[in-house]
């Protein structure tokens, strides 16, 4: 694996230059996380299909200015898969990640082989403590994620340290992530995606409730339901192992 910057795009990669033979997963971190959070699939899935995980604009190593409106991610995000050239992808993301995929299999509908939905929603409307703790005490926010939005048995000392490793070092950064999130609203929308679709959740994932997993895999006429147990929010770092088998089956039939 291998830390990339194209222009203004900062990625790892399992593989570079690309396979044109094997299909391409882009991996898109959530609010005010980086592309750190999938190292695990960017690494073990490498055999399989070509494998990026991308930082959002302003995130660690890309530049440019955080957005504030997901469809503003999404123009990016495509703009970035254009310009790598990769061979069939298939979108992955978590959380605000997934709200970028949504965005991109809606509005670029012949672009994409498939899409991997996980631990997100149609909707994604934040909490009012989430932007209080970012405003009044960002340092607190890792622990605040950990304790809240992880399952009770997860190991709670490494996900903070993990997540001090990949999340922002900026408040004002995070708190465009979440605007983006709390503006976003496809529900009336995933009819029109007609592509494959895994959709992932947690049961015991406090931020996006099975509930939201299971809209999306009624509503969208090619989904596949997937429930991680003893997963909470964080699922590629909380249970790395089953989410990589996860998506191996999937990109094995798609």
């Amino acid at each position: 694996m291998e830390t990339i910057i194209n222009g203004e795009y900062g990625f790892i990669a399992g593989n570079w230059p690309m396979d044109s033979d094997k299909p391409t997963l882009i991996f898109i971190h959530g609010a005010a996380l980086s592309k750190g959070l999938w190292e695990f699939q960017v690494k073990g899935l490498s055999d399989i299909a070509n494998t990026i995980a991308i930082d959002l604009p302003g995130h660690k190593d890309s530049t440019g200015k955080a957005c504030d409106r997901m469809s503003d991610c999404a123009i990016s995000v495509n703009k970035f898969i254009e310009q790598i050239q990769a061979p069939a992808p298939i979108l992955c993301g978590l959380s605000m990640g997934g709200g970028v995929v949504l965005e991109l299999l809606i509005n670029e509908p012949d672009k994409y082989k498939a899409g991997i939905l996980m631990h997100t929603g149609a909707k994604l409307k934040v909490m009012p403590f989430v932007f209080e703790t970012i405003e009044k005490e960002f340092k607190q926010y890792v622990d605040l994620v950990v304790d809240f939005a992880t399952a009770k048995k997860s190991d709670k000392t490494h996900l903070k340290n993990t997540l001090n490793d990949i999340a922002v070092t900026s408040s004002e950064i995070a708190l465009m992530d979440f605007l983006a999130c709390d503006g976003f609203d496809v529900l009336d929308r995933l009819e029109e995606i007609n592509v494959p679709v895994m959709v992932v959740i947690g049961d015991e994932d406090n931020i996006t409730p099975p509930k939201y997993g299971e809209f999306l895999h009624k509503n969208i006429s090619n989904a596949k339901l997937e429930t991680i147990i003893g997963a909470g929010h964080l699922s590629p770092i909380e249970k790395p192992e089953e989410i990589n088998q996860l998506i191996r089956d999937y990109v094995s039939h798609c």
